[in-house]
């Protein structure tokens, strides 16, 4: 570290290339903290969280009890053992909470004034966080298994929405209703991802064992249905062809600048896509545990060189390689199943210091249960 401080002072080396050092150097000394916790407020397991864009404060829970919770990531005490405190709830003594599982819950990417929630409950709720009511509400016909903002469209206002109904459903936020439906997949939907580089690219994976990749824009079907063969695939074969796994397919990430997509499968593969060309990279990263039958919610790091993979996997959070598959660790501290995790590229400890950090939630017992 210190030849990279020398060659950045000596204007050797651009500042970007230290910044990429220094994220992958704590990344791959990542360990629990014990000095920084959270608010227990669900009184069941978690299965989606989501740290805004705009200040990177800010992170939402959406529980298996139905509840939202907001917390704040920011220490102001300005000492080193801190609770990230609730900002506010909504919980179940609110008439305008889920009354199932809340499966996905995700900020508005241009503001911390709005989010988006989805349920088994069959129901989105568009939500106002200043008055923590709904302002609009989508009803759908099978539970809701997943949905997306696109982070960086301008021209479209297109949430996607995954159900248990084959049909992947685009509401539109500006108009509060919805447009258009994309079909395809002979199976549920458990996971929609929009990609962040181009705005008009969604990917969604099905419980047919496939994943497609759409242009919204195109009315005559999807772009690419991926194959994890390559179409090497024997002709005489009798199986299907054109899946990207040997079951459901429950997880998509696109990595940070959208050229590759990660899917996950209960098959126990994780697999590494060219997202232009739809080519299989064939990484091979072992056996990763996956028994979810929902969306599994992984994530991929911003900002190292090279990448990491954040998978769950039983009570720890494996590590990967992207581009090599390595198993890099696996982060221990929960003591049930890992439901979801999320990167923090940047959070701000302290006026000099920033860390990385990846946030899990499982299925742990309170601790009047234990």
């Amino acid at each position: 570290m210190l030849g990279f401080l020398t060659a950045r002072q000596a204007g050797l080396d651009d500042p970007l290339r230290l910044r990429r050092a220094e994220s992958t150097r704590r990344v791959l000394s990542l360990k629990l903290n014990p000095d920084r916790d959270v608010d227990r407020i669900h009184g069941n397991g978690i299965n989606s969280l989501d740290i805004e864009a705009v200040e990177g404060r800010y992170m939402l829970s959406g529980g298996a009890d139905g509840v939202i919770v907001i917390y704040d990531l920011e220490n102001f005490s300005g000492k080193p053992q801190y609770t990230c405190k609730t900002v506010c709830t909504v919980g179940r003594s609110s008439r305008h909470v889920h009354k199932f599982s809340v499966e996905t819950v995700q900020w508005y990417p241009y503001d911390t004034g709005m989010f988006v929630s989805s349920s088994f409950d069959k129901t989105m709720k568009v939500w106002d966080t200043e008055t923590l009511k709904p302002a609009d509400v989508f009803e759908f016909e099978g539970n809701v298994y997943s949905h997306h903002l696109s982070p960086i469209a301008r021209k479209h206002s297109l949430i996607a929405v995954g159900t248990k109904n084959p049909k992947i459903q685009l509401c539109d936020l500006k108009s509060g209703s919805r447009i258009h439906v994309l079909q395809g997949h002979r199976a549920e939907v458990l996971s929609v991802r929009w990609s962040p580089r181009y705005e008009h690219i969604l990917a969604t994976a099905s419980a047919d064992s496939k994943v497609k990749v759409w242009d919204v824009r195109r009315a005559s079907g999807s772009l690419l249905t991926l194959d994890q063969h390559n179409g090497e695939k024997s002709k005489a074969s009798s199986e299907a062809v054109n899946t990207a796994h040997n079951g459901r397919v429950n997880g998509l990430c696109f990595t940070g600048d959208g050229l590759y997509l990660l899917t996950t499968g209960t098959d126990d593969r994780m697999r590494l896509w060219n997202s232009a060309t739809g080519e299989n990279t064939l990484v091979n990263y072992g056996k990763v545990c996956n028994e979810s039958r929902k969306r599994l919610q992984f994530t991929v790091s911003h900002g190292c060189s090279p990448e990491f993979v954040f998978v769950p996997c039983g009570s720890s959070v494996a590590v990967y390689a992207l581009h090599t598959g390595e198993l890099v660790t696996m982060l221990r501290g929960h003591y049930n199943n890992v439901d979801c995790c999320e990167f923090h590229p940047d959070y701000q400890v302290s006026h000099t210091e920033k860390f990385a950090i990846t946030m899990a939630v499982s299925n742990e017992p309170l601790p009047s249960d234990r």
